[in-house]
């Protein structure tokens, strides 16, 4: 029986996986072309098992010679001479690979290869091309090289030199013999490698890597895409999910991030389904097993979240940016010539939506505000009332949410209602959230609908037992204004199937009572909190 896999590439006698087949014909096509170029994608993102399915793609019409960096050591970049021995080793490796050996080569110019390595104390880089260019020359079908893992290199200068002497060849290759394709795969843009590694003396961006042509296409996995792996595991399964929404709200939390759409599977087939309340797959693939996915997941301690945090920690430029976009309601134009947002970008944590900067993903957006709560936790006046209060707030399974915005009123009022109008639209979501959190903490969880999250309005879902509560956040910019945005709240109900909402406003009106009201629009009922 197959699995959902998160730990190295997937295979696909053995793992359930999406079909690459429109992005390895897109790969070929490049390849068909002689070109030279880089898949920088960010971490877990699928670059290692694409670059394998690649592999099997083309081996019937080229020789490829695939290398992964990472098996190589970093003793093996000391020198030129360590470093163009170990790569030449690696490719004669391959060559000779007892399981899939490499066939087509002349069997002379392998054995040279292999004996200046042995022989020859001064070999070098220009001495590793030399013998590259006539194991091209000789071979009976083009040769493609791959290098997967190109970041475990990315920061030598050996490296460096390896790409500027490829470069040549490349653009001597109508007289001297070479690889009629190179791929390298790694997070790093080729352009950032330099940026990596320049001392303080040398500011410029001069890619030795010129010579390479876009990789544009998307890795992420669509929602199409996601339903036809489902399809898979249903037919070997038979639990009876509706498989295109289960795959589109898979999709609405992940944005297709390869890593997250499988780990989200995985944690639903191995650990929700048999768990109480999801006793058998019939209930684990639902809208309340994938919810309850999302909270173990979100409880993960895995190296993708790991870089996720170490990226915010080490960079406090992205992480004060990230924050004013979550709290204060920013909105930051995507620039890509903007350091902190081609950094983030890089690493797959934000992206442009409509020319504006977002985090990359629901999931990664729910931990960093994880992230950014917790730090504000022990301070926080908010946060302890919630956790006094707790208790109350729950009875039978149920979130009673109109209790919680009456007790966050009176909290509010009683603390905070000292703030101008600069401290609310900067604190008052996340004083809400804070007060929240430890009501729902380990139970239920919240994200934020990026659409209408902005400075004056933000919209807040919480799931809680299969429950769903739709809360709007704005400030209070008067009464017309307010009548907007009971209609678009009731407008939102529909699209969430709900037929109750919460409307939190922060007013500085004299003249506006506080309090809790509710109001009826259609059939929608509206509880309108005025804080």
């Amino acid at each position: 029986m197959k699995t959902f896999n998160i730990t190295g590439r997937c295979i696909p006698e053995l793992h359930y996986m999406v079909n690459l087949e429109s992005r390895l014909e897109y790969a070929g096509r490049l390849v068909e072309k002689g070109q030279y170029f880089v898949i920088n994608r960010a971490r877990q993102f699928g670059k290692t098992t694409f670059l394998w399915a690649l592999n099997r793609y083309l081996r019937w019409d080229y020789i490829v010679l695939s290398l992964d960096f990472q098996k190589m050591s970093s003793s093996r970049f000391q020198s030129e001479i360590v470093f163009a021995r170990a790569f030449g080793r690696e490719i004669l490796k391959v060559i000779n690979n007892k399981k899939n050996p490499v066939t087509g080569l002349g069997e002379k110019e392998i054995a040279d290869l292999s004996d200046d390595i042995k022989e020859n104390s001064e070999f070098d880089l220009v001495t590793l091309f030399e013998h590259l260019s006539e194991l091209c020359a000789g071979a009976q079908k083009r040769v493609v090289l791959m290098i997967d893992e190109m970041d475990s290199a990315s920061n030598n200068q050996i490296f460096l030199d390896f790409l500027s002497i490829l470069r040549g060849y490349y653009l001597d290759r109508d007289v001297t013999p070479c690889f009629w394709s190179v791929i390298l795969a790694g997070v790093y843009d080729i352009k950032n490698l330099r940026q990596k590694i320049r001392t303080e003396e040398e500011h410029r961006y001069n890619s030795p890597w010129n010579v390479a042509v876009n990789f544009s296409v998307d890795m992420s996995f669509s929602a199409d895409e996601i339903a036809e792996m489902l399809r898979d595991y249903e037919d070997d399964h038979h639990t009876g999910m509706n498989v295109g929404t289960t795959a589109q709200m898979i999709c609405d939390y992940t944005s297709g991030y390869p890593f997250l759409v499988s780990d989200l599977c995985r944690i639903i087939d191995e650990e929700v389904a048999g768990s109480p309340g999801f006793e058998d797959g019939s209930k684990a693939w639902t809208k309340e097993g994938l919810q309850e996915a999302v909270r173990i997941l979100l409880l993960e301690k895995n190296p993708l979240f790991e870089s996720l945090v170490n990226k915010l920690i080490d960079d406090p430029d992205l992480k004060r940016m990230i924050y004013r976009i979550f709290f204060a309601g920013e909105q930051v134009t995507f620039n890509p010539d903007n350091r902190v947002i081609d950094s983030a970008a890089m690493f797959g944590f934000v992206k442009n939506v409509n020319g504006r900067m977002c985090v990359a993903n629901r999931v990664f957006e729910m931990r960093i505000y994880n992230l950014f709560l917790s730090e504000a936790e022990s301070d926080s006046k908010s946060y302890q009332a919630g956790s006094m209060e707790k208790n109350q707030f729950v009875r039978d399974g149920v979130l009673n949410m109109d209790r919680v915005m009456e007790r966050f009123m009176v909290h509010w009022n009683d603390l905070y209602s000292f703030g101008d109008e600069r401290f609310v639209e900067e604190n008052g979501r996340k004083f809400f959230l804070l007060y929240l959190k430890p009501i729902i903490n380990g139970t239920g969880n919240y994200y934020i609908e990026a659409q209408t999250r902005d400075q004056k309005r933000t919209d807040i879902i919480v799931d809680y037992l299969g429950r769903q509560y739709i809360i709007e956040i704005k400030i209070w910019r008067g009464e017309e204004y307010n009548c907007r945005g009971e209609k678009q709240l009731a407008e939102y109900l529909d699209r969430y199937h709900q037929k109750k909402g919460y409307l939190l406003s922060f007013c500085f009106n004299k003249k506006k009572n506080t309090g809790i009201k509710q109001i009826k629009i259609d059939d929608k009922t509206i509880t309108e909190v005025v804080v």
